[in-house]
Protein backbone atom coordinates (compact mmCIF):
# COMPACT_ATOMS: atom_id res chain seq x y z
CA UNK A 1 0.00 0.00 0.00
CA UNK A 2 1.34 3.30 -1.05
CA UNK A 3 1.36 5.60 1.83
CA UNK A 4 2.84 8.74 0.26
CA UNK A 5 -0.59 9.81 -0.95
CA UNK A 6 -2.07 13.35 -0.91
CA UNK A 7 -5.01 14.20 1.88
CA UNK A 8 -7.57 14.59 -1.18
CA UNK A 9 -6.21 11.16 -2.54
CA UNK A 10 -6.70 9.45 0.33
CA UNK A 11 -10.41 10.79 1.14
CA UNK A 12 -10.83 9.74 -2.52
CA UNK A 13 -9.70 5.90 -2.57
CA UNK A 14 -11.33 5.78 0.91
CA UNK A 15 -14.60 6.79 -0.86
CA UNK A 16 -14.52 4.62 -3.56
CA UNK A 17 -13.26 1.51 -1.70
CA UNK A 18 -10.11 1.16 -3.15
CA UNK A 19 -8.49 1.18 0.37
CA UNK A 20 -9.69 0.21 3.92
CA UNK A 21 -9.11 2.87 6.17
CA UNK A 22 -8.17 0.09 8.84
CA UNK A 23 -5.32 -1.12 6.65
CA UNK A 24 -4.07 2.83 5.41
CA UNK A 25 -3.69 3.76 9.17
CA UNK A 26 -2.38 0.19 10.34
CA UNK A 27 0.36 0.26 7.48
CA UNK A 28 0.68 3.81 8.85
CA UNK A 29 1.18 2.77 12.26
CA UNK A 30 3.84 -0.15 10.80
CA UNK A 31 5.81 2.58 8.69
CA UNK A 32 6.23 4.38 12.39
CA UNK A 33 7.68 1.70 14.38
CA UNK A 34 9.99 0.64 11.04
CA UNK A 35 11.40 4.60 10.72
CA UNK A 36 10.57 6.38 13.94
CA UNK A 37 13.96 4.54 15.72
CA UNK A 38 15.82 6.64 13.19
CA UNK A 39 13.97 9.78 13.00
CA UNK A 40 12.38 10.36 16.60
CA UNK A 41 8.98 12.45 15.03
CA UNK A 42 6.88 11.09 17.87
CA UNK A 43 6.79 11.27 21.24
CA UNK A 44 3.64 9.23 21.47
CA UNK A 45 1.37 6.90 19.36
CA UNK A 46 -2.11 6.73 19.73
CA UNK A 47 -2.77 2.84 20.47
CA UNK A 48 -6.52 3.28 19.46
CA UNK A 49 -6.33 4.38 15.77
CA UNK A 50 -6.75 1.11 14.83
CA UNK A 51 -9.39 0.64 16.35
CA UNK A 52 -10.86 4.26 15.30
CA UNK A 53 -10.29 3.07 11.78
CA UNK A 54 -12.38 -0.16 11.88
CA UNK A 55 -15.19 1.72 13.16
CA UNK A 56 -14.95 4.20 10.66
CA UNK A 57 -15.00 1.21 8.29
CA UNK A 58 -17.95 0.22 9.71
CA UNK A 59 -19.90 3.41 9.39
CA UNK A 60 -18.51 3.88 5.71
CA UNK A 61 -20.02 0.48 4.57
CA UNK A 62 -23.47 0.72 6.60
CA UNK A 63 -23.99 4.24 4.53
CA UNK A 64 -23.71 6.28 7.95
CA UNK A 65 -22.56 9.89 7.54
CA UNK A 66 -18.77 9.97 8.03
CA UNK A 67 -17.06 13.28 7.86
CA UNK A 68 -14.77 14.87 5.96
CA UNK A 69 -11.70 13.31 6.51
CA UNK A 70 -12.62 9.64 6.32
CA UNK A 71 -10.17 8.62 8.95
CA UNK A 72 -6.72 10.28 7.98
CA UNK A 73 -4.22 9.55 10.15
CA UNK A 74 -2.91 13.36 10.98
CA UNK A 75 0.20 13.74 13.69
CA UNK A 76 -0.15 16.79 16.61
CA UNK A 77 2.50 18.36 17.59
CA UNK A 78 3.06 18.08 21.46
CA UNK A 79 1.86 21.56 22.54
CA UNK A 80 -2.31 21.10 21.26
CA UNK A 81 -4.34 19.74 23.63
CA UNK A 82 -6.05 16.49 22.73
CA UNK A 83 -8.65 15.34 25.88
CA UNK A 84 -6.99 12.43 27.74
CA UNK A 85 -3.86 12.73 26.06
CA UNK A 86 -0.26 13.99 27.33
CA UNK A 87 0.60 17.57 25.90
CA UNK A 88 3.88 17.90 27.05
CA UNK A 89 5.77 20.35 25.20
CA UNK A 90 8.65 18.32 24.91
CA UNK A 91 9.42 19.57 28.56
CA UNK A 92 9.96 17.46 31.34
CA UNK A 93 8.30 20.24 33.34
CA UNK A 94 4.74 18.70 31.61
CA UNK A 95 5.79 15.24 31.52
CA UNK A 96 2.88 13.70 32.97
CA UNK A 97 0.43 16.70 31.96
CA UNK A 98 -2.68 15.17 30.74
CA UNK A 99 -4.97 17.52 28.98
CA UNK A 100 -8.65 18.02 30.26
CA UNK A 101 -10.03 19.24 27.20
CA UNK A 102 -9.77 19.75 23.30
CA UNK A 103 -8.51 22.36 21.26
CA UNK A 104 -10.75 23.89 18.70
CA UNK A 105 -8.69 22.45 15.92
CA UNK A 106 -8.77 19.43 17.50
CA UNK A 107 -12.52 19.45 18.26
CA UNK A 108 -13.24 20.28 14.31
CA UNK A 109 -11.08 17.41 13.48
CA UNK A 110 -12.43 15.12 15.17
CA UNK A 111 -16.17 16.00 14.02
CA UNK A 112 -14.60 15.28 10.55
CA UNK A 113 -13.56 11.84 11.55
CA UNK A 114 -9.70 12.71 11.43
CA UNK A 115 -7.54 10.17 13.16
CA UNK A 116 -4.68 11.27 15.63
CA UNK A 117 -1.61 8.97 15.09
CA UNK A 118 0.31 10.54 17.80
CA UNK A 119 1.98 13.41 19.61
CA UNK A 120 5.16 14.69 17.68
CA UNK A 121 8.48 16.27 19.00
CA UNK A 122 9.21 19.82 19.05
CA UNK A 123 11.74 22.25 20.61
CA UNK A 124 10.83 22.90 24.23
CA UNK A 125 7.67 25.27 24.15
CA UNK A 126 7.87 25.54 20.60
CA UNK A 127 11.05 27.31 21.69
CA UNK A 128 14.10 26.96 18.93
CA UNK A 129 14.34 26.13 15.21
CA UNK A 130 15.95 22.63 15.15
CA UNK A 131 13.70 20.32 17.46
CA UNK A 132 17.58 19.89 19.49
CA UNK A 133 15.99 21.54 22.45
CA UNK A 134 13.11 18.95 22.77
CA UNK A 135 13.67 17.64 26.03
CA UNK A 136 13.05 13.93 24.58
CA UNK A 137 15.92 14.25 22.08
CA UNK A 138 15.79 15.76 18.46
CA UNK A 139 14.47 14.24 15.22
CA UNK A 140 16.42 13.83 12.87
CA UNK A 141 15.93 15.22 9.20
CA UNK A 142 14.48 12.06 6.56
CA UNK A 143 16.51 13.16 3.73
CA UNK A 144 19.75 13.28 5.82
CA UNK A 145 19.63 12.25 9.26
CA UNK A 146 22.71 13.32 10.22
CA UNK A 147 20.67 17.36 9.76
CA UNK A 148 18.53 18.99 11.17
CA UNK A 149 14.87 18.81 10.37
CA UNK A 150 14.16 22.29 11.47
CA UNK A 151 11.78 23.31 14.32
CA UNK A 152 9.98 23.93 16.16
CA UNK A 153 7.38 21.75 14.51
CA UNK A 154 10.08 19.49 13.35
CA UNK A 155 8.13 16.37 14.32
CA UNK A 156 5.62 17.76 12.19
CA UNK A 157 7.40 17.53 9.25
CA UNK A 158 9.13 15.09 9.86
CA UNK A 159 6.54 12.80 10.24
CA UNK A 160 4.68 14.48 7.09
CA UNK A 161 7.65 13.51 4.88
CA UNK A 162 8.62 9.95 6.23
CA UNK A 163 4.83 8.89 5.48
CA UNK A 164 4.67 9.00 9.03
CA UNK A 165 0.94 9.98 8.74
CA UNK A 166 -0.94 12.22 6.09
CA UNK A 167 -0.92 15.63 7.28
CA UNK A 168 -0.28 17.25 10.93
CA UNK A 169 -0.53 20.37 12.52
CA UNK A 170 1.71 22.62 14.13
CA UNK A 171 2.55 25.89 15.49
CA UNK A 172 4.00 28.99 14.10
CA UNK A 173 5.73 31.67 16.20
CA UNK A 174 8.35 33.05 14.01
CA UNK A 175 8.45 30.36 11.46
CA UNK A 176 7.91 26.80 13.26
CA UNK A 177 5.82 25.48 10.77
CA UNK A 178 7.69 27.22 7.37
CA UNK A 179 11.24 26.48 8.57
CA UNK A 180 10.66 22.84 9.25
CA UNK A 181 8.19 22.62 5.89
CA UNK A 182 10.97 24.01 4.02
CA UNK A 183 13.95 21.95 5.93
CA UNK A 184 11.82 18.49 5.12
CA UNK A 185 10.74 19.56 1.86
CA UNK A 186 6.76 19.43 2.78
CA UNK A 187 4.29 22.42 2.81
CA UNK A 188 3.42 24.43 5.59
CA UNK A 189 1.14 27.35 6.09
CA UNK A 190 0.98 30.34 9.08
CA UNK A 191 -2.29 31.48 8.16
CA UNK A 192 -3.61 35.15 8.40
CA UNK A 193 -3.03 36.00 12.57
CA UNK A 194 -6.60 35.03 14.34
CA UNK A 195 -7.58 32.68 10.84
CA UNK A 196 -7.43 29.50 13.37
CA UNK A 197 -8.03 29.62 16.40
CA UNK A 198 -5.74 29.38 19.41
CA UNK A 199 -7.65 27.87 21.76
CA UNK A 200 -5.91 24.99 23.10
CA UNK A 201 -2.58 25.54 22.04
CA UNK A 202 -0.05 26.11 25.23
CA UNK A 203 1.04 29.48 24.62
CA UNK A 204 4.48 31.01 23.72
CA UNK A 205 3.65 34.32 22.30
CA UNK A 206 0.12 34.93 21.93
CA UNK A 207 0.25 38.17 19.94
CA UNK A 208 1.93 36.74 17.19
CA UNK A 209 1.72 32.75 17.11
CA UNK A 210 -0.55 30.63 15.04
CA UNK A 211 -1.35 26.88 14.47
CA UNK A 212 -0.54 25.85 10.41
CA UNK A 213 -0.65 22.74 8.41
CA UNK A 214 1.83 21.08 7.39
CA UNK A 215 0.70 18.73 4.26
CA UNK A 216 2.52 17.14 0.75
CA UNK A 217 0.58 19.62 -1.49
CA UNK A 218 -1.10 22.78 -1.36
CA UNK A 219 -4.13 21.26 -2.30
CA UNK A 220 -4.42 19.14 1.07
CA UNK A 221 -3.01 22.82 2.77
CA UNK A 222 -6.29 24.41 0.96
CA UNK A 223 -8.54 21.17 2.77
CA UNK A 224 -7.11 21.53 5.69
CA UNK A 225 -7.80 24.85 6.40
CA UNK A 226 -11.56 24.52 5.28
CA UNK A 227 -11.81 22.22 8.31
CA UNK A 228 -10.22 24.26 10.78
CA UNK A 229 -10.57 27.99 10.11
CA UNK A 230 -12.97 30.22 11.59
CA UNK A 231 -14.78 31.99 14.17
CA UNK A 232 -14.26 30.64 17.91
CA UNK A 233 -16.19 32.04 21.30
CA UNK A 234 -13.02 30.40 22.74
CA UNK A 235 -10.58 32.24 21.10
CA UNK A 236 -11.72 36.55 20.86
CA UNK A 237 -8.42 37.11 18.44
CA UNK A 238 -10.34 34.84 15.82
CA UNK A 239 -11.27 36.64 12.93
CA UNK A 240 -14.80 35.88 10.81
CA UNK A 241 -13.59 33.81 7.12
CA UNK A 242 -17.45 34.09 6.00
CA UNK A 243 -16.71 30.19 5.69
CA UNK A 244 -14.49 30.45 2.85
CA UNK A 245 -13.97 27.51 0.49
CA UNK A 246 -10.07 27.61 0.26
CA UNK A 247 -10.05 24.81 -2.58
CA UNK A 248 -12.13 26.76 -4.75
CA UNK A 249 -10.96 28.38 -7.57
CA UNK A 250 -7.42 27.11 -6.69
CA UNK A 251 -6.41 26.08 -9.88
CA UNK A 252 -7.36 29.86 -11.36
CA UNK A 253 -3.34 30.79 -11.98
CA UNK A 254 -1.59 33.86 -10.99
CA UNK A 255 -1.11 35.67 -14.55
CA UNK A 256 -1.17 39.62 -14.12
CA UNK A 257 -0.36 39.19 -10.41
CA UNK A 258 2.48 41.18 -9.33
CA UNK A 259 5.08 39.91 -6.69
CA UNK A 260 7.37 41.63 -4.70
CA UNK A 261 10.95 40.49 -4.22
CA UNK A 262 12.42 40.79 -0.86
CA UNK A 263 15.74 42.39 -1.43
CA UNK A 264 16.20 42.33 2.52
CA UNK A 265 16.14 38.47 2.09
CA UNK A 266 17.94 37.41 -0.47
CA UNK A 267 21.04 39.59 0.59
CA UNK A 268 23.55 39.11 3.20
CA UNK A 269 24.20 35.32 4.58
CA UNK A 270 22.20 33.57 2.01
CA UNK A 271 23.49 30.29 0.71
CA UNK A 272 24.38 30.27 -3.33
CA UNK A 273 22.57 27.13 -3.71
CA UNK A 274 19.43 29.12 -1.42
CA UNK A 275 19.97 31.89 -3.74
CA UNK A 276 19.99 30.35 -6.83
CA UNK A 277 16.68 28.23 -6.76
CA UNK A 278 15.11 31.20 -5.35
CA UNK A 279 16.02 33.29 -8.81
CA UNK A 280 14.68 29.70 -10.50
CA UNK A 281 11.37 30.28 -8.37
CA UNK A 282 11.16 33.96 -10.00
CA UNK A 283 11.48 32.84 -13.00
CA UNK A 284 9.12 30.29 -12.92
CA UNK A 285 6.56 32.40 -11.17
CA UNK A 286 7.21 35.22 -14.51
CA UNK A 287 6.47 32.02 -16.89
CA UNK A 288 3.34 31.81 -15.52
CA UNK A 289 2.36 35.17 -16.27
CA UNK A 290 3.22 37.54 -13.06
CA UNK A 291 5.09 40.44 -12.94
CA UNK A 292 8.06 40.65 -10.32
CA UNK A 293 10.28 43.08 -9.23
CA UNK A 294 12.50 44.22 -5.69
CA UNK A 295 10.85 45.53 -3.36
CA UNK A 296 12.91 46.95 -0.36
CA UNK A 297 11.53 46.61 3.66
CA UNK A 298 14.28 48.44 5.79
CA UNK A 299 12.98 47.32 8.95
CA UNK A 300 13.40 43.96 8.34
CA UNK A 301 17.02 44.00 9.29
CA UNK A 302 15.54 44.10 12.77
CA UNK A 303 12.87 42.04 12.72
CA UNK A 304 14.73 38.76 14.49
CA UNK A 305 15.87 41.18 17.76
CA UNK A 306 12.47 42.33 17.83
CA UNK A 307 10.78 39.26 17.21
CA UNK A 308 13.05 37.96 20.18
CA UNK A 309 12.61 40.65 22.33
CA UNK A 310 8.84 40.38 21.82
CA UNK A 311 8.49 36.77 22.53
CA UNK A 312 11.14 36.49 25.33
CA UNK A 313 8.82 39.23 26.76
CA UNK A 314 5.35 37.21 26.45
CA UNK A 315 7.01 33.90 27.10
CA UNK A 316 8.53 35.14 30.76
CA UNK A 317 4.76 36.04 31.57
CA UNK A 318 3.16 32.55 30.00
CA UNK A 319 5.42 30.67 31.41
CA UNK A 320 5.20 32.24 34.48
CA UNK A 321 2.25 29.43 35.70
CA UNK A 322 4.92 27.12 35.65
CA UNK A 323 5.82 27.41 39.42
CA UNK A 324 4.66 23.40 39.85
CA UNK A 325 2.02 24.72 42.29
CA UNK A 326 -0.54 25.09 39.33
CA UNK A 327 1.32 22.92 36.39
CA UNK A 328 4.29 20.98 36.61
CA UNK A 329 5.61 17.39 38.33
CA UNK A 330 5.48 15.19 41.62
CA UNK A 331 8.28 17.62 43.64
CA UNK A 332 7.05 18.14 47.56
CA UNK A 333 6.91 21.21 48.97
CA UNK A 334 8.68 20.49 52.80
CA UNK A 335 11.88 22.44 53.19
CA UNK A 336 11.31 25.32 50.61
CA UNK A 337 10.28 28.93 51.32
CA UNK A 338 8.02 30.06 48.22
CA UNK A 339 10.69 31.80 45.95
CA UNK A 340 13.35 28.77 46.62
CA UNK A 341 10.87 26.16 46.18
CA UNK A 342 9.65 28.12 42.76
CA UNK A 343 13.60 28.37 41.51
CA UNK A 344 14.52 24.53 42.22
CA UNK A 345 11.30 23.46 40.40
CA UNK A 346 11.77 25.45 37.63
CA UNK A 347 15.50 23.37 37.18
CA UNK A 348 13.28 21.37 34.80
CA UNK A 349 13.07 23.63 32.35
CA UNK A 350 15.63 23.29 29.88
CA UNK A 351 18.49 25.79 28.58
CA UNK A 352 16.55 27.51 26.23
CA UNK A 353 13.47 27.92 27.79
CA UNK A 354 15.84 29.32 30.80
CA UNK A 355 17.19 32.00 28.41
CA UNK A 356 14.24 33.35 26.63
CA UNK A 357 12.56 33.22 30.59
CA UNK A 358 15.00 35.49 31.92
CA UNK A 359 15.57 37.58 29.05
CA UNK A 360 11.45 37.96 29.42
CA UNK A 361 11.59 39.02 32.77
CA UNK A 362 14.33 41.57 31.86
CA UNK A 363 13.90 43.75 29.24
CA UNK A 364 10.24 45.06 29.58
CA UNK A 365 11.51 45.53 33.13
CA UNK A 366 11.50 49.18 35.07
CA UNK A 367 14.45 50.77 33.78
CA UNK A 368 14.56 48.51 30.32
CA UNK A 369 11.46 48.85 29.04
CA UNK A 370 11.98 51.49 27.11
CA UNK A 371 15.30 50.83 25.74
CA UNK A 372 14.14 47.20 24.31
CA UNK A 373 10.52 45.82 24.68
CA UNK A 374 8.86 49.50 23.53
CA UNK A 375 11.59 49.89 20.88
CA UNK A 376 10.87 46.23 19.50
CA UNK A 377 6.77 47.48 19.61
CA UNK A 378 8.04 50.11 17.51
CA UNK A 379 9.69 48.00 15.24
CA UNK A 380 7.42 45.72 14.58
CA UNK A 381 4.55 48.79 13.87
CA UNK A 382 6.68 50.58 11.35
CA UNK A 383 7.55 46.81 9.51
CA UNK A 384 3.87 46.19 9.67
CA UNK A 385 3.41 49.83 7.67
CA UNK A 386 6.17 49.09 5.18
CA UNK A 387 4.67 45.75 4.67
CA UNK A 388 1.23 47.07 4.07
CA UNK A 389 2.92 49.94 2.16
CA UNK A 390 3.91 47.13 -0.49
CA UNK A 391 0.77 45.62 -0.75
CA UNK A 392 -0.59 48.74 -2.13
CA UNK A 393 1.94 47.96 -5.19
CA UNK A 394 2.14 44.34 -5.42
CA UNK A 395 -0.41 41.39 -4.76
CA UNK A 396 2.37 38.95 -2.84
CA UNK A 397 6.02 38.96 -1.71
CA UNK A 398 8.68 36.38 -2.49
CA UNK A 399 11.39 34.80 -0.91
CA UNK A 400 13.82 31.61 0.11
CA UNK A 401 12.16 30.52 3.57
CA UNK A 402 15.11 29.66 5.30
CA UNK A 403 18.24 31.42 3.51
CA UNK A 404 20.13 28.61 4.56
CA UNK A 405 19.99 24.61 3.82
CA UNK A 406 19.76 22.28 6.63
CA UNK A 407 22.40 22.11 8.20
CA UNK A 408 24.41 19.47 11.08
CA UNK A 409 23.09 18.65 14.14
CA UNK A 410 25.05 20.44 16.47
CA UNK A 411 26.29 22.61 14.06
CA UNK A 412 24.50 25.90 15.79
CA UNK A 413 22.89 24.31 19.12
CA UNK A 414 26.01 26.30 21.00
CA UNK A 415 25.72 29.63 19.17
CA UNK A 416 21.93 31.06 19.74
CA UNK A 417 23.03 34.57 17.79
CA UNK A 418 23.79 32.68 14.73
CA UNK A 419 20.63 30.00 15.38
CA UNK A 420 18.41 33.18 15.44
CA UNK A 421 19.62 34.71 12.11
CA UNK A 422 18.05 31.46 10.74
CA UNK A 423 14.41 33.24 11.12
CA UNK A 424 15.11 36.51 9.05
CA UNK A 425 12.94 35.61 6.31
CA UNK A 426 10.34 34.12 8.21
CA UNK A 427 9.32 36.32 10.68
CA UNK A 428 8.12 39.18 9.21
CA UNK A 429 4.46 37.48 8.61
CA UNK A 430 4.45 36.91 12.22
CA UNK A 431 5.13 40.20 13.46
CA UNK A 432 2.70 41.92 10.72
CA UNK A 433 -0.18 38.91 10.97
CA UNK A 434 0.29 37.86 7.25
CA UNK A 435 -0.17 34.55 5.99
CA UNK A 436 2.75 32.90 4.42
CA UNK A 437 3.60 29.41 2.91
CA UNK A 438 6.60 27.50 2.09
CA UNK A 439 6.89 25.45 -0.71
CA UNK A 440 8.83 22.77 -1.48
CA UNK A 441 11.24 24.07 -4.53
CA UNK A 442 14.56 22.44 -4.77
CA UNK A 443 17.25 20.19 -3.63
CA UNK A 444 21.12 20.76 -3.34
CA UNK A 445 23.68 17.76 -2.20
CA UNK A 446 19.95 15.95 -1.64
CA UNK A 447 19.20 18.35 0.96
CA UNK A 448 15.84 20.62 0.07
CA UNK A 449 15.07 23.93 -0.55
CA UNK A 450 11.87 25.58 0.12
CA UNK A 451 10.56 28.87 -1.18
CA UNK A 452 8.43 31.42 0.38
CA UNK A 453 5.20 33.27 -0.42
CA UNK A 454 3.24 35.85 1.36
CA UNK A 455 -0.16 37.77 0.95
CA UNK A 456 -1.68 40.93 2.65
CA UNK A 457 -3.86 40.05 5.33
CA UNK A 458 -7.02 37.75 5.04
CA UNK A 459 -5.76 37.40 1.05
CA UNK A 460 -5.40 33.47 2.19
CA UNK A 461 -7.08 32.49 -1.19
CA UNK A 462 -5.02 34.39 -3.18
CA UNK A 463 -1.72 33.15 -1.54
CA UNK A 464 -3.24 29.29 -1.80
CA UNK A 465 -3.53 29.99 -5.74
CA UNK A 466 -0.20 31.44 -5.98
CA UNK A 467 1.14 28.78 -4.05
CA UNK A 468 -0.57 25.70 -6.04
CA UNK A 469 0.93 27.70 -9.35
CA UNK A 470 4.81 27.45 -8.28
CA UNK A 471 3.93 23.88 -6.89
CA UNK A 472 2.75 22.93 -10.59
CA UNK A 473 6.15 24.02 -11.95
CA UNK A 474 8.46 21.61 -9.34
CA UNK A 475 8.87 17.87 -9.44
CA UNK A 476 10.30 16.03 -6.32
CA UNK A 477 12.07 13.14 -5.55
CA UNK A 478 10.31 10.60 -2.89
CA UNK A 479 12.40 10.82 0.55
CA UNK A 480 15.35 8.46 0.22
CA UNK A 481 14.39 6.92 3.80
Amino acid sequence: MNLNISALDFVQEVKTGNISVEDFVAKTIERIQNVDDKLHAFLSVNEKSIDQARDIDKRIKSGDKVGDCFGMPISIKDNICIKDSKTTCASKMLENYVSPYDATVITKLKQQDAIFVGKVNMDEFAMGLTTEFSAYGPSKNPWNIEHVPGGSSGGSAVSVSAFECVASLGSDTGGSVRNPASFCSTVGYKPTYGLISRFGLISYANSIEQIGPLTRTVKDTAFMLNLISGLDPNDNTTIDNKNEDYLSGIEVGIEGKKIGIIKEMIGEGIDSEVLSATKDAISRLESLGATCEEISLDMVKYSVAAYYTITATEAGSNLARYDNLRYGYDFPLEGYEFNSYISKARKKFGPEVTRRMIIGGFVPSAGHAGKYFLKALKVKSKLTNEVNEAFKRVDLLVSPTVPVLPFKLGEKIDDPISLFLVDINTVTANLTGKPAISIPFAYSNGLPIGIQLMADSSQDKLLLQAAYALEQTVTLPEVPI
